[in-house]
């Protein structure tokens, strides 16, 4: 079933905070390590999730992982704006769409293989913890602008014991 979603008018430095821990806390949940999540502006992004290299923990379809992570920036803006920011999401879109075309080898394959991945973005982010960790995340970059990789896994662990 689709995401419902709300369309309010919300600030372009709270849509990034949401774009950010989207990817973070995905990634978190993928078994990445996060270094930081900063919105501070840069000469080409309006902020950034830093991965650190390696793995935390394993998982299975490493290919799969990486789409996720790319798709939940866009995702968690969505889902607080009530709207894609495919433009401001063209970076992780274009990632997403190598990967799916390495994966499945023809545009049509490639096409149903994001679609795919984006529903399972969605999904993935409805659940009451995660979602919580995403806002809890966002609210502290608007407050402090960056976050330490700690701090968002600290976020991430909190909300899925207070939502156990």
């Amino acid at each position: 079933m689709p995401v419902k979603f709300r369309a309010e008018m919300i600030d372009p430095k709270t849509l990034t905070a949401y774009h950010e821990a989207g990817h973070a806390v995905m990634a978190l949940l993928m078994g990445r390590s996060i270094q930081k999540v900063s919105i501070i502006p840069s000469q080409n992004r309006l902020g950034v999730c830093t991965i650190k290299k390696g793995r935390a923990k394993q998982v299975q379809d490493k290919l799969e992982a990486e789409m996720l992570i790319l798709l939940a920036g866009m995702a968690a803006e969505g889902r607080k704006s009530g709207k894609y920011n495919v433009q401001g999401a063209a970076q992780d879109l274009a990632g997403v769409e190598k990967l799916a075309m390495s994966r499945s080898g023809n545009a049509r394959q490639a096409q149903k293989l994001f679609q795919r991945m984006l529903d399972k973005t969605q999904h993935l982010l409805s659940n009451k913890a995660t979602w919580k960790a995403v806002k809890v995340i966002a609210n502290e970059l608007l407050v402090n602008e960056s976050i330490s990789g700690r701090a968002a896994s600290h976020h991430l662990t909190m909300a899925q014991n207070e939502l156990s």
